[in-house]
């Protein structure tokens, strides 16, 4: 999960930080890129639906894996802040400046992505997930293809036992970065819909047949439930996409 180029700020809530150094400019434009995005949070007005779900499920102490497609991080940073949910966070340069931005919302990051660290990052989430703890991750990143699940998500939830919650969502006004993931910048004040969608499980035995077709419905139903929220303040959906 990334904001265009956190935690409670305790220091061995990242796992992986004695490896990873962060540099001065990476908190420094950290710091600006956190500012921006959380005034824009303070200002929007967000209509919530099925948010019950989420909050009955993390109430009862059940690990959960919230996902979103990756261009559309900035409103779920500025809402679980400070809610103790994980984030996997890349190794990469650009990751460094994330790792800085989620801390200050108050999310528990791990290092790693599919390409590097992605093993030892995966063993760590799973084990934070079946202590009961929450994910906010984005199955098509860190680099793509968008829209696309990877089967890191699948294996997440196989390995803890943790069900998947797809969440749509939209805003308007709101800017597009020219970027491979389109990122969703809300102007200040915009409205924006939260569309809370139908939890999945993962059995431990599927096979990749199986595993296969859970991330072909998955897609489908992120995309629903992103187009709902598209179509529910007036845009219309990426033919692309639209379901």
């Amino acid at each position: 999960m990334s904001v265009p180029s956190t935690p409670d700020g305790r220091r061995g809530a990242s796992a992986g930080d004695q490896k990873v150094q962060t540099p001065f400019r990476a908190r420094f434009l950290g710091f600006v890129m956190w500012a921006l995005a959380r005034f824009i949070g303070m200002t929007l007005r967000v209509r919530f639906e099925g948010q019950d779900r989420l909050e009955e499920m993390l109430a009862s102490g059940q690990g959960l894996i919230m996902i979103t497609w990756h261009g559309r991080t900035l409103i779920p940073a500025n809402v679980f802040r400070h809610r103790g949910y994980w984030v996997m966070i890349s190794l990469s340069r650009d990751g460094e400046m994330q790792n800085c931005i989620f801390r200050r919302f108050g999310f528990q990051t791990v290092r790693g992505s599919t390409s590097r660290g992605g093993i030892r990052a995966t063993l760590e989430l799973a084990r934070r997930l079946k202590e009961g703890g929450a994910l906010a991750f984005t199955p098509d990143g860190p680099r793509g293809p968008t829209h696309k699940i990877q089967m890191g998500t699948l294996l997440l939830a196989q390995k803890s036992g943790c069900r998947i919650v797809p969440v749509g969502i939209s805003a308007r006004p709101r800017w597009l970065v020219r970027s491979w993931d389109r990122y969703m910048v809300p102007a200040p004040f915009a409205r924006a819909v939260w569309i809370v969608g139908e939890p999945v499980s993962v059995s431990p035995d599927a096979d990749d047949e199986e595993k296969a077709r859970i991330c072909s419905d998955l897609e489908l139903a992120l995309n629903r439930l992103e187009q709902r929220a598209e179509e529910m303040l007036g845009f219309e959906y990426p033919a692309e996409f639209a379901t």
